[in-house]
């Protein structure tokens, strides 16, 4: 990326953390010493009193060459949704947890910016998926995920019934807790601890992961990445539907999920020296470094 390219930045924060708030303040400043535009996201920007600078979406989306998230992987999730579709990248910086794609320290946050705006960061496309729920053949909910797209039993105390399809192609009648799709991104998110797949994000696939599943034979499964996945729900159970984590739709028995790749991608952009597997040995606590 080039740092010719970069002149207005864009600023979104996980809200409620004195910790983002500090970190925020420090890169504004940072930002602006280096003369340039800056729109923080408004809900944050309300935060942190800076009504002035505040940006709505629209603004963010016309104007920004990146986009920069300080917080865990959820806030950057909700980002890259409502950024994607216009096309403008992200930079993670972790205030979270694990972080899985927030994948800079904060200790390192301004070391870290200079070289983004030097243009030795790397761009990393990720796809979404764009889910549709069908009640009677017409469309009552539709949305993008990054991480998956989770059909579960909801508040319900037992399981419910899927039937389950590929392209249109019968695959099998589940009987479970529920079933996550999940793109490369979403393998290391939900479908990891119901012992999904990890996918390298570069692989053109999708993890279809049952949930406590009722039988000991369905097991995850990867298909292509072009396929279109049915999901319909089996009478009489209603289901929930979730979006990242972040988003739900009540759906009823007899309504349709359907879950394909959307044309539209998130595009990450990482700092010099990024690896996807040494974020895994440090993220999953696997092995030490190789010996020499």
């Amino acid at each position: 990326m080039s740092s010719t390219a970069i002149r207005t930045v864009a600023l979104f924060g996980k809200t409620g953390s004195a910790e983002v708030v500090e970190s925020l303040v420090s890169l504004l400043d940072h930002l602006q010493g280096h003369g340039l535009t800056v729109l923080i996201e408004a809900e944050i920007a309300a935060e942190l009193g800076m009504v002035a600078a505040a940006a709505n979406i629209e603004t963010i989306t016309r104007n920004a060459d990146v986009a920069i998230v300080l917080g865990g992987d959820g806030t950057l999730l909700h980002a890259g949704r409502r950024l994607a579709v216009h096309g403008v990248p992200l930079v993670g910086i972790n205030q979270g947890r694990l972080g899985f794609m927030t994948d800079i320290a904060r200790a390192d946050m301004l070391a870290a910016i200079d070289r983004l705006l030097a243009g030795e960061f790397t761009a990393d496309q990720r796809m979404l998926l764009d889910a549709r729920v069908l009640r009677a053949g017409r469309e009552v909910f539709r949305t993008l995920a990054l991480n998956d797209v989770v059909v579960n039993k909801g508040d319900l105390g037992r399981m419910i019934e899927i039937e389950l399809r590929v392209d249109d192609e019968f695959l099998y009648v589940l009987r479970a807790d529920g079933m996550i799709v999940a793109t490369p991104t979403g393998s290391t998110a939900y479908a990891l601890s119901a012992n999904g797949p990890i996918l390298q994000p570069a692989v053109p696939g999708i993890a279809l992961v049952p949930l406590c599943p009722h039988g000991l034979t369905h097991r995850p499964i990867t298909i292509c990445d072009q396929s279109c996945v049915t999901l319909d729900l089996v009478a009489p159970y209603d289901a929930r539907v979730h979006f990242d984590g972040q988003s739900t739709f009540d759906a009823r028995a007899g309504d349709t999920v359907r879950v394909a790749r959307s044309a539209h991608a998130v595009t990450l952009l990482h700092p010099p020296g990024y690896s996807y597997f040494a974020m895994l040995r440090e993220k999953l606590h696997w092995s030490a470094a190789p010996r020499r």
